[in-house]
This record gives C-alpha cells, structure tokens and sequence, in this order.
C-alpha cells in the first residue's frame, strides 16, 4: 500500500515541508490558510467556506508552527487567525482521487460475469450496488438482468443511477425499425462502433438500452473500450494520435427540425491530457482543414481508430436479450449493432441519457454510509 505523506514542521522560520517519498515540498502559508479546518471558518455539514479565500493577502506568511503530538500541529498567520490543524486531514487533501476505483481497459478477453449484475439486487441491496458502480467505474459498462419490461422502466433504473437527461429525442425514445425515424439508430442496418450526440454540449455522458423485445436472430450489440484502442494507437502512430487529440472535428446533426452542430477533438482527456474517451460517430463529422500531408496523417488514425474498435480483439459482440439493459459511459465504450432482418420478428429497446456524474455521485454516498456505520459499530 502506497505510504501516506510526511509533514516536516519548522519552528525558525516558520515552515510546514511535505515529505513525500524521495520528494520534499514547502507548503505554502496560503495553501495552508485555506485549507483551515477551523468551525468559526469552515461550515460543518457542507465543508464550504465562510470566508473569501480569493481575498486572502496575497504576501501572507506563517509566524508560529508548533507540534502539538504526532498528528496536530498548531499554525499562525500573518493575518491573525490561529488554529490546531489535523495533519491527517491535509494529507487526505493531497490524495483526494482516492475515493473511486481507477478505470481498468479492457478487451474482448474481458470476462463478462464481472459486469453482469441482478436489477433487483442493485436496487434494494446498497453492498451489491455499490459492487456494481465499482465495476462500471472500472469498466465503463454494465448490464443488468431481470429488469422489467414494461414501459418507461429505463427512467426508474437510470434514476437509480443518476440524473436522466432530456434532449430533442425526449426523455427516452424508442429504438425499433421505422423508416421514418431521424436517426440510422431506427432502421435495422448495421451500426458500426460510435459515440452517440457528439454534436451536443455536453456530450450525453452514460447511455442505457433497456431491451423489451428481440426475436430476430441479428441485431447483436457490440462494445468497446476507446482507451484500450486508444493505447494501441497511440504506440502505432504517435503523430496521428496527437492530432486526434488536438484538432477540433465538426459534428453536425439534421433533422427536419433541429440542427446541432459543435467542434470537438475526437480523442477525449482530462486536464493532465490522459484520454478519458473520444468522439467517434462517422456518419456525423468533417475533416477539419489541415495541410494536405496533416489531412492524411489525421484520416488515417482516425481510419485506423475505426478498424480497432470493430477489430474481434477490442470488441465484445452479445445478444441482449428481453429484460436486459446495458450502461456504459458514452464517450469511454464505443457502441454498435449487427444488422437484422425485421421480417424474422419485433426487436424493440429503449434508450435514454444520464449526466456522467451519477454513478460517481452514489458511489460516495454509498461508502460515507457504510463508514457512518462502521463508526458506529
């Protein structure tokens, strides 16, 4: 297990120096003052501040550091406030991604009973459902058996999971073979592996089919993990990937009354530039315009993003069957379909969108539940 960090206090001059591995680093006073832990500063229940941080003396300093015993140390400041700080607590500031499970890429050898979780059991047993966001948060998906069929249900389950986002298709909407749908989603073709609404602000964050019908033989659902793909790519063209992830791609949405058009990198990241996901939809974007010679760099890493997100090493293939729903994070799990033959039967699933912060949400609420009862116990 990773070792917590070290605080160094120094009486003359006053200095509090992080120790961390090999590693030392003064903190500065207004770090410091404005991590105060103090109740006349800091609201207890929602941990918000009841000052102005921002309006801090920018030329603070510290004037007295004081051990109190091994994990208190009593701090002054150059602006009169004076308090025991928990040194526990400021090391739990410095590792505050600790909560949630890191994501975990996978692949096609991914086993898929580690994302095949009862409904019943995760809506009325909080250790179970708290097994299963562990495993969405490190998988990107999950699917869930033995839920319902009856209309709508996709809304009680995704408020289970979070918060339903409404967009121009509704609430929910409906996916079945219908000509005149205004999406390709409504015919029975073929879909080839993609992000859905990558022309929306926000990009829908988690997406949930709930499959009430399927008596066709075809229609198989198929998924797979950009940031596995994304490793690969990136060891097989460095330049392509760099483009991907740094060029704004134009995506564009048409129907007979709506028309959304936004411009995004297609390889997603977080603000330390490690991808998170991409935007990936064919049917939906523009080569930006590059030199020539960068034009084709970038077409052929994004060809070649295509042919490993339908390559039978990335992709999970499967059924769902009638009852089952799958929810995967949109911009993380590429989505797809083999065609089917509407003739053979009725194949009809219902989607809907959540903000991508739900799960993450219930997750902490669920582990502060269970540390409130083992403190009691």
């Amino acid at each position: 297990m990773p070792t917590r960090p070290a605080f160094i206090l120094h009486e003359q001059p006053p200095s509090v120096v992080l120790e961390d591995g090999d590693a030392t680093r003064e903190l500065s006073p207004l770090w410091l003052r404005e991590r105060t832990q103090s109740p006349d500063q800091l609201e207890p229940m929602t941990q918000q501040r009841l000052f102005d941080s921002h309006a801090i003396d920018t030329v603070l300093t510290l004037t007295e550091v004081t051990r109190i015993d091994e994990h208190h140390a009593a701090l002054a400041f150059s602006d009169g406030h004076r308090e025991t700080y928990d040194l526990r607590v400021l090391a739990d500031e410095l590792d505050d991604t600790a909560t949630f499970p890191a994501a975990e890429p996978w692949d096609a050898g991914l086993d898929p009973a580690r994302v095949r979780f009862d409904w019943t059991r995760v809506r009325d047993e909080p250790a179970y459902f708290r097994a299963a966001l562990d495993a969405y948060l490190r998988l990107g998906h999950l699917v869930l058996t033995g839920v319902p069929t009856d209309p709508e249900r996709i809304l009680e389950v995704g408020r289970h999971f979070g918060y339903v986002k409404e967009t121009n298709f509704g609430r929910y909407f409906e996916v079945y073979s219908r000509p005149s749908g205004n999406d390709l989603a409504y015919r029975s073709v073929a879909l080839g592996p993609h992000t859905d609404n990558p022309y929306r602000t926000p990009v829908p964050g988690i997406q949930l089919l709930h499959c009430l019908i399927n008596e066709t033989q075809g229609g198989l659902s198929t998924l797979a993990d950009s940031l596995k793909v994304l490793e690969r790519l990136r060891h097989e063209s460095p330049e392509g990937y760099a483009l991907l992830k740094s060029t704004p791609v134009r995506f564009r949405f048409v129907d007979a009354g709506t028309e959304l058009v936004t411009h995004r990198a297609m390889i997603q990241t977080d603000d330390d530039g490690h991808p998170t996901g991409v935007h990936y939809s064919p049917r939906l974007d523009a080569l930006p315009l590059l030199s020539d010679a960068e034009t084709r760099v970038f077409h052929a890493a994004r060809q070649r993003l295509g042919e490993l997100f339908s390559d039978p090493a990335y992709e999970r293939r499967f059924a769902l069957g009638a009852g089952e729903l799958m929810l995967f994070d949109n911009s993380r799990v590429l989505h797809g379909r083999t065609s089917y033959d509407s003739n053979e039967g009725r194949r009809h699933l219902q989607g809907c969108y959540l903000d991508s912060d739900g799960p993450r949400e219930r997750f902490a609420s669920l582990l502060k539940h269970r540390e409130s009862i083992e403190e009691v116990a």
